[in-house]
């Protein structure tokens, strides 16, 4: 990872909110979060400014936001972040950054689900609503919602780093439900609108449940099966089988076999990138190793080490 060498600053917020969108600067301003692309300063009680700081990439993912989200938001059943300004590159600070509204909650990585019927129905819910068929034009996904078989070496390559670090005490097993995936038909239906980036940290919850989406920089169309994979990295366990029955269309078998590679796909990333963090290595997020573990647990009905249980 490699973050911008501008320090970030409530005077550098107040500064490009003078520059650019000056009946915004004489808001309150306060560090709101250091996320993995990009970070967030309130503005106020009902705003939030969204600052790249990590690669290049985030720049465009941004922009991307602020194109599309507006639109797909009031369809929503859940509260996100909708891109109100964006402000360009300039002198003071050269990248891009949006003003968005600022949705409360904690994130589900600190605070994770408990009530798992709800959080189900709810999960269901927002999915149904925003898996609808993509316009022409839409963004393809950077690499989501496409064939699972385009990803199988840089699975080999995650699941080989785990391995040597000690994190999967059966591998053949979590390579088995990638295989099994990666087997299954592919998605014939339309290419829908995916969120295409859902774990913990961009989950918010309250009061036990889900309360709210956050951070689509990875907002694509394509297989469905990429998003339904949050059932097993979002939800308690048990409560899968009610998300499936409550989201629409009811989703196939293959469709299933899918979102489970996704979702092992996904834990694995988690637990690296959890790991990372426990070994101090720069841009690790210790909050990510346990629902990854866990995840990674239901997943393959093996229990993945924790660094605790190898020191």
């Amino acid at each position: 990872m490699t973050h911008t060498e501008i320090e970030m600053t409530e005077e550098l917020i107040r500064d490009l909110l003078h520059d650019q969108h000056p009946d915004l600067a004489e808001r309150p301003v306060r560090l709101g979060a250091r996320g993995w692309d990009n970070q967030l300063w309130r503005l106020g009680d009902d705003l939030a400014v969204r600052l790249p700081w990590a690669t290049q990439g985030a720049d465009e993912l941004l922009r991307k936001e602020h194109a599309w989200l507006p639109g797909l938001a009031p369809s929503l059943p859940l509260p996100v972040p909708v891109p109100q300004r964006l402000g360009e590159p300039s002198e003071r600070f050269p990248r891009p950054w949006i003003v968005t509204t600022w949705v409360p909650g904690s994130p589900a990585d600190r605070d994770p689900v408990t009530r798992g019927a709800e959080a189900a129905d709810t999960l269901a819910a927002f999915l149904t609503a925003l898996h609808r068929p993509a316009p022409d034009g839409a963004p393809a996904g950077r690499d989501r919602g496409g064939a699972l078989a385009d990803h199988t070496e840089g699975f080999a390559r995650q699941l080989a780093s785990a391995v040597e670090m000690g994190l999967v005490p059966d591998p053949d097993a979590v390579r088995a439900v990638w295989e099994d995936a990666v087997a299954a038909p592919r998605w014939t239906g339309p290419a829908v609108w995916l969120h295409a980036d859902l774990h913990p940290a961009n989950v918010l919850t309250a009061d036990g449940t889900i309360g709210g989406v956050i951070d689509f920089g990875d907002l694509c169309a394509g297989d469905p099966a990429c998003d339904l994979a949050a059932a097993w990295i979002l939800l308690p366990e048990g409560a899968e089988d009610r998300f499936h029955a409550a989201y629409r269309p009811t989703p196939d078998a293959a469709t299933l076999r899918r979102a489970r590679g996704w979702a092992v796909g996904r834990a694995l990333s988690g637990l690296l990138i959890g790991e990372a963090g426990v070994r101090g290595r720069p841009g690790g997020k210790p909050s990510w190793g346990p629902p990854a573990r866990e995840s990674l647990r239901r997943l393959t009905g093996a229990s993945p080490r924790s660094p605790a249980a190898r020191s």
